[in-house]
């Protein structure tokens, strides 16, 4: 049975990459966008399979109102991959106080406010997945990156909140933590912040250095298989890395954090006091 999977964010990068490996395998997809004329190629080659839908997902008036449009037009929303989302590029210090907030406004709110509109839906069907692409920077921290580290973190508090309240309704939910891909997160869809502190300069060079393998970044078409496979299962993972680097690092850092949790012990029970 084809499923009715909406994606946001499907204008581009993985949203739309996913979007289309949906469409061609016969799901229906309703994808949103800020800008829809980016999916007439999508329309195009697939007619009534997929349904446009102009969204910015900040605005949690715009986002539930989509949410109506998609569960009158298909009669059902299966699942739901939160995909929108920006990169924000800078130290923390150099970070405006309107940057700061549109950076949570997009990553943590706009999610926010999907999950929101589309579970009242899959409550009454007893049945929905909702996965949300996250970062391996929901789990660690990378320099330039803090306030998209900070989205981030939040996001993964919130959808591993979602999914122990909802499990006994038959609401699944996964987290997908990316590396960096090769898509234009880090190009053309990212946010500097607007000043620079020259005391900050060996930090910027350090980073600039580190993405200069083009090993470090994955192929997003490799993602197709992995996301099909996780729709498709009966038991999704709650959380599931995607990338070589993910997966190293992630694993380094927390062997790291169960040692220094292990050598701290002591310390952490005496706290208690009783």
């Amino acid at each position: 049975m084809s499923k009715i999977v909406f994606i946001t964010g499907a204008s581009k990068g993985f949203g739309k990459i996913w979007a289309e490996a949906l469409l061609k395998r016969g799901d229906k997809v309703a994808a949103s966008a800020r800008n829809i004329s980016a999916l007439a190629d999508l329309k195009s080659a697939y007619g009534d399979s997929i349904l446009e839908v102009k969204l910015d997902v900040n605005s949690r008036e715009d986002v539930f109102s989509a949410v109506k449009k998609i569960k009158d037009h298909f009669g059902r929303i299966d699942v739901v991959i939160n995909n929108a989302g920006f990169g924000l590029f800078g130290t923390t210090e150099e970070t405006s106080e309107q940057q700061a907030r549109d950076q949570m406004e997009t990553n943590f709110f706009g999610s926010l406010w999907v999950a929101q509109a589309v579970l009242p839906i899959m409550r009454e069907q007893r049945s929905g997945h909702i996965i949300q692409v996250s970062s391996f920077l929901g789990l660690t921290t990378l320099p330039l990156l803090g306030l998209y580290n900070a989205s981030k973190f939040a996001v993964e508090g919130l959808i591993e909140t979602i999914g122990s309240e909802t499990a006994h309704l038959g609401i699944k939910t996964t987290l997908i933590e990316p590396n960096g891909f090769a898509t234009d997160w880090a190009g053309a869809s990212a946010v500097q912040t607007s000043s620079e502190i020259t005391d900050y300069d060996p930090v910027r060079a350090a980073f600039a250095e580190s993405g200069d393998n083009p090993d470090t970044w994955g192929k997003p078409e490799a993602t197709v298989e992995p996301v099909l496979n996780i729709i498709d299962s009966e038991n999704p993972p709650k959380r599931i890395l995607f990338g070589r680097i993910a997966y190293q690092v992630i694993n380094d850092v927390y062997t790291k954090r169960l040692e220094d949790i292990q050598n701290w012990k002591q310390v952490s029970i005496a706290a208690h006091g009783h």
